[in-house]
């Protein structure tokens, strides 16, 4: 009783789109459709003026062009390995990503917790509490604070827990640490009389020190006899490098890497406001070490391997896409001809986009990324290269992609399709809508910067203003940001009530309200034309008039390209072909 049931209910559906078919071939409404113009289907379901034997050629091919899988496989009885090769990747390209993650978490702890050390070892009287805002205010205490940098680093290897070496020759005139100031060529300032007299091209002056290489020898004093130029001082540097090998990459079974960091100590008085700022900065360089030796490991090439192997699977993967791409083309050209020539008129270009799969467009995407990413991955993994934030974005894009790429195979189910129908009927109204909403958002980052920056910490450059206002549509940190103003001026402060409570009532219950009732709106939309006739288009109008279905075996016989073998994932069905096929293979 199920059984017939199912049936009825399908038949109804055949019935259905066959009636769609000729109620499009008679439709009078859209103009070019009307009075009966010959160039159009007939309700007998024949394109007059084509030859009946290619016509009926090019619509089987068509019609197994946009077959899913599945339908493919009861068409040619194919198994498809296609679909295997995308799942491979998938599974691959993750295992990759997960095994770069480790290595260079590794990295990034590494010479985070190093930074942390040279602040603590350079850095007189540092507290990881006052990181940002470190500062001194006393000439004294700049002195104290260039000479303490120097005499720690002078004594390095006695003091620090650490392996650290020196690294000669670096610095100014071939010495190891570089203290430089720079400042400008005049400066008189005279803040009494109100009056300055300044030349702003700016002078540098260093002088080098150089580690004595066997203390107990006295250290050098030198540096001490430098006498900074405070009434012009722009700023005072201290650089030097230190040398360190990460051995924690055992653990992963990976060879130690030989790491080169550049130091730079900065004290900040550009501003001339009484403040000098303290900052240090480290930049690392990663490098093969001399003649590593690790005892009981042995040279281990299954990284170097399966880098390989992906890059591979990846190309494989890109020239079946391109050439699904190609034969798309070329079949939509064959198609295009057959119109113009047999019955005399043109192809939109909806049906010609209809051709073009953008699945296949972003897994070209995707292995591209991932055949780059995994060559710098192997030269990262040989100390050949140490790009390893260019390795991780190429890496993780190509990741993302592939795993957004499943949702095609997915959307072969009618259930689970609704995700990307909807976003496709809602994104040309969404990106309209965005382009509007996005004047607005940019005149009140504009606004916020120029007036509240001064004043609030979250608005003192326009990409933080961009941020705190993205953050304040979603509801997160309001009180913070108005607590920020309540010591501004009462004019500011009455301008920022204005301001914040004006942008949070019109994009939380206007614009955000309106963006989602745009998705809804397009959700209800698809959700309706499940249960009404839908409009069907040239292209799908010509293919329905196909009757055979992929268990007749009148697939078989289609001619292919001697490449078809190597084509990746076709296109998936329309609603009523699968209907068609379920009634006829069941």
């Amino acid at each position: 009783m199920a059984s017939s049931t199912v049936i009825n209910d399908v038949s109804g559906e055949k019935e259905r789109l066959f009636s769609s078919v000729a109620h499009y071939g008679s439709n009078d409404s859209g103009g070019e459709h009307s009075h009966g113009n010959p160039r159009l289907p007939t309700t007998t379901g024949s394109w007059v003026g084509a030859d009946q034997e290619v016509e009926e050629a090019l619509r089987r091919k068509l019609k197994y062009f946009f077959m899913s899988p599945c339908d493919k496989f009861h068409a040619k009885g194919r198994k498809p390995f296609k679909l295997g090769l995308q799942l491979l990747k998938i599974i691959i390209v993750t295992v990759q990503l997960v095994l770069f993650g480790l290595s260079n978490q590794m990295v990034v702890t590494f010479k985070e917790e190093n930074t942390m050390t040279f602040k603590h070892l350079f850095l007189k009287d540092f507290d990881e509490a006052s990181d940002d805002t470190f500062s001194v205010y006393t000439r004294r205490d700049v002195y104290d604070h260039i000479f303490y940098a120097i005499d720690q680093y002078l004594v390095l290897p006695e003091t620090t827990v650490g392996r650290y070496a020196y690294v000669y020759g670096v610095g100014y005139n071939g010495s190891a640490l570089s203290l430089c100031q720079q400042y400008y060529k005049r400066g008189s300032i005279d803040p009494a009389n109100d009056t300055f007299n300044i030349d702003p091209r700016v002078v540098t002056d260093c002088i080098g020190v150089t580690p004595l290489a066997a203390p107990p020898i006295p250290l050098t004093s030198d540096y001490k006899n430098f006498t900074l130029k405070f009434h012009k001082l722009i700023n005072v540097t201290i650089e030097f490098q230190l040398k360190a090998i990460n051995i924690q990459t055992i653990i992963n079974n990976e060879i130690p890497d030989c790491y080169t960091f550049f130091i730079t100590i900065v004290l900040d008085n550009k501003a001339h406001s009484g403040k000098v700022k303290i900052s240090l900065g480290n930049q690392a360089s990663i490098k093969e070490c001399k003649d590593p030796s690790v005892s009981g490991h042995a040279e281990n090439y299954t990284r170097l391997t399966f880098d390989v192997a992906v890059a591979v699977v990846c190309v494989l993967s890109l020239l079946l896409c391109g050439r699904s791409i190609l034969r798309g083309v070329i079949l939509q050209h064959e198609y295009v001809m057959f119109f113009k020539d047999s019955l005399s008129r043109p192809v939109s270009w909806s049906d010609r986009m209809e051709f073009i799969n953008g699945w296949y467009i972003l897994l070209i995407v995707s292995d591209v990324l991932t055949i780059t990413g995994s060559f710098i991955k192997i030269g990262i993994e040989s100390k050949n290269l140490s790009s390893y934030d260019l390795c991780g974005i190429l890496l993780g894009t190509s990741t993302l992609l592939v795993w957004v790429g499943v949702i095609r195979y997915l959307s072969f189910f009618q259930k689970y399709n609704i995700l990307i129908v909807t976003l496709r009927a809602a994104f040309p109204n969404v990106i309209r809508f965005c382009c509007c909403v996005a004047v607005i958002y940019l005149g009140y980052c504009f606004c916020g910067w120029i007036v509240l920056g001064p004043y609030h910490v979250k608005f003192r450059s326009l990409s933080m203003v961009s941020e705190c206002l993205f953050s304040l549509i979603n509801g997160d940190d309001m009180f913070v940001t108005f607590a920020g103003l309540q010591e501004s001026s009462t004019l500011v402060w009455v301008f920022s009530q204005v301001y914040l409570y004006t942008f949070i009532s019109l994009f939380i219950y206007m614009v955000l309200s309106l963006f989602i009732a745009l998705i809804t709106g397009a959700y209800e939309t698809i959700k309706h034309q499940v249960q009404e006739p839908v409009h069907i288009t040239d292209l799908h109008a010509f293919i329905a008039e196909c009757t055979d279905t992929p268990c007749s075996g009148k697939f078989r016989g289609l001619e292919t390209s001697p490449c078809s073998f190597f084509c990746c994932c076709d296109r998936t069905t329309t609603y009523e072909d699968t209907l068609l096929g379920v009634a006829s293979c069941g």
